[in-house]
């Protein structure tokens, strides 16, 4: 800890506020480096948390946490104020980091209000803490803090234009870093930029004409001038919004220099920069592969994402065909009605989101598209069980898009199979098509699928008799290596690829049962609602044994994968010993 003579004394904002200006400035520096200790050797969010540093130390010497209230919007500038609210060593002792989350969680401290890992939500969760403290009388303030590229979010005007017109005590502080994950897109950020070149003066407010007091600080990363502004707020009785220009990557000369490339990052080299891990080639490089070779022919062709072009390998993409690729910002909501309303006017529209983030776009996929039955292109990348942060979570996409009418969900069990679906989902015109990409690299199958994608029909890819698996997408390959088990014990087991995620082909599940007595369903995601419930329902009033695996409906948080698959007895030993059991 001699790295760190500050920051080791830090146990609880209360012993920030013991500092002075010298030793609060030699505590940012020791912030940061703790910062990158952490992230160069496990991943995490860079740019985003070094340029909140001295914000960080503003409000825990101005604010009383946690009798105040300070909401992080998304949580990726959550490590400065963990650092300071007795997690230090999360950061600094490489035996802690799996101590703490990479975002806010009241499990780990008091000082976080809530479980935030999605963006747009701080004022909206902050208002609802202004109005429950003003019913009961109690008197505290209350801070939420908001990213410039999170009020791209629906949630977030949402939040500002309710709390604009409250009549007490709230603080918005708006850090502005002249980024989102990526770029900013959207006609706010020019009233932004205009309020940066005026030096907050210009007439053309946003946040004045939604009913906001407003302050500007120029330099962000000051952190006297951040107390100054921040002092003089406190405990005001109308709402307020402190803008607050800040640098993303700041005391990181390659964060600074390549700010979308160290928003999030995995382990690398503090000195070059470069990854010192990797990794297989993902189904999201093959989907942006297959964009570029339709790019250069289709003049139809439009590729949509809200806000996420690193996470789903697009930055090619969009550098070689800007004219085709449309970035909605942070608005997943967006983002699907503008793809339905786009295949309307004749054009393809293929859109790409995260399965961890399409939950937010419900209604849209529901009232948008799939009523409207505009036959968009929906690809829902990095699906199934994983091993990240609670909040990240994407197995549960199957029961959520099952259960809206007029959509088809297709499971790819390979490469080349990816390929075949999208060509099918672009040829046809009938309905919406969403295709599900696995989060693990793509497997080598024994049985290649080999026929023609036709709707809801599966394929059977191996006959056999008396057991039948069926390996919906990713699960294909755990279909073939549980054979293989199975073999061993001298069943011939069959096997079926079925493509579809949210239908059956009941011709061939009736004809499994001339000669099958157990049928087994393997998914990568939550069983309650998913794709196995499906086929037992099928055939409930029939005479075969169906068994389910798949995923437990929980909120998981940095568990293993490995751990995951035995716990939800998704290993070969555990399938056969249930089948023949």
């Amino acid at each position: 800890m001699s790295n760190y003579e500050i920051l080791s004394t830090i146990n609880s904002p209360a012993d920030v506020k013991k500092l002075n200006a010298a030793t609060r400035s030699k505590l940012a520096a020791e912030m940061r480096a703790a910062i990158l200790n952490r992230v160069s050797k496990i991943g995490g969010h860079v740019g985003p948390n070094l340029g909140t540093v001295e914000l960080a130390i503003a409000l825990h010497t101005v604010f009383d946490s946690p009798k105040d209230k300070i909401v992080l919007d998304v949580s990726h500038q959550s490590y400065p104020h963990k650092l300071l609210t007795g997690r230090h060593q999360g950061f600094t002792d490489d035996a802690h980091f799996g101590d703490i989350s990479g975002y806010t969680n009241p499990d780990e401290s008091e000082h976080d209000l809530f479980v935030v890992g999605h963006t747009s939500t701080s004022v909206s969760l902050a208002s609802g803490l202004v109005k429950a403290r003003d019913m009961q009388g109690q008197k505290f303030n209350v801070i939420a803090v908001i990213g410039d590229g999170s009020l791209s979010g629906g949630e977030a005007f949402e939040g500002l234009d309710n709390a604009g017109d409250f009549k007490s005590n709230f603080i918005v502080i708006v850090n502005d870093n002249e980024m989102s994950i990526a770029e900013n897109y959207g006609g706010l950020y020019g009233n932004l930029a205009e309020l940066r070149a005026s030096n907050g003066q210009s007439e053309n407010n946003y946040f004045k004409s939604l009913g906001f007091d407003y302050h500007y600080v120029a330099d962000g990363n000051d952190t006297e001038a951040l107390i100054a502004v921040l002092e003089e707020v406190k405990d005001i009785t109308r709402p307020v919004v402190i803008h607050v220009h800040t640098l993303k990557g700041k005391g990181y000369a390659l964060a600074e220099q390549n700010k979308e490339r160290f928003h999030w990052s995995l382990p690398f080299n503090i000195q070059t920069g470069e990854l010192t891990v990797s990794g297989a080639k993902g189904y999201g490089a093959y989907v942006a592969e297959y964009l570029d070779v339709q790019a250069a022919h289709n003049d139809k062709l439009a590729v949509i994402n809200a806000g996420t072009p690193g996470a789903l390998a697009l930055q090619g993409f969009r550098a070689k065909y800007p004219e085709k690729y449309f970035d909605v910002g942070i608005a997943e909501e967006h983002a699907v009605a503008f793809s339905s309303a786009m295949a309307k006017g004749g054009m393809k529209p293929v859109a790409l989101f995260f399965g961890g983030f399409i939950q937010r776009a419900y209604d849209q996929l529901s009232q948008d598209l799939c009523l409207n039955k505009s036959p968009a292109v929906l690809v829902i990348e990095g699906c199934g069980i994983t091993g990240m942060d609670m909040t990240h979570l994407s197995v549960f996409d199957i029961p959520l898009l099952s259960s809206i009418p007029n959509l088809v969900y297709l499971a790819p069990s390979c490469v080349d199979e990816l390929k075949r679906m999208l060509d099918w989902a672009m040829a046809q015109t009938d309905f919406p098509v969403a295709i599900r990409t696995p989060a693990s690299a793509p497997q080598n199958l024994t049985y290649a699928p080999k026929t023609d994608i036709a709707l809801n029909k599966f394929e059977v890819v191996k006959q056999g008799s008396k057991v039948a698996l069926i390996g919906l997408g990713s699960m294909l390959s755990l279909a073939e290596k549980t054979a293989e088990k199975l073999a061993e014990k001298g069943v011939d087991a069959t096997i079926v690829n079925p493509r579809f995620a949210n239908g059956l082909d009941e011709e061939l599940l009736t004809a499994l049962l001339s000669c099958h007595d157990v049928v087994v369903t393997l998914e990568d995601g939550v069983l309650a609602g998913g794709f196995g419930e499906k086929v037992a329902g099928f055939y409930g009033d029939k005479a075969v044994k169906v068994y389910n695996f798949g995923a437990a409906r929980e909120f998981t948080d940095r568990v293993p994968v490995e751990e995951l698959y035995h716990r939800y007895g998704l290993t070969p030993e555990q399938i056969v010993q249930k089948i023949l059991g």
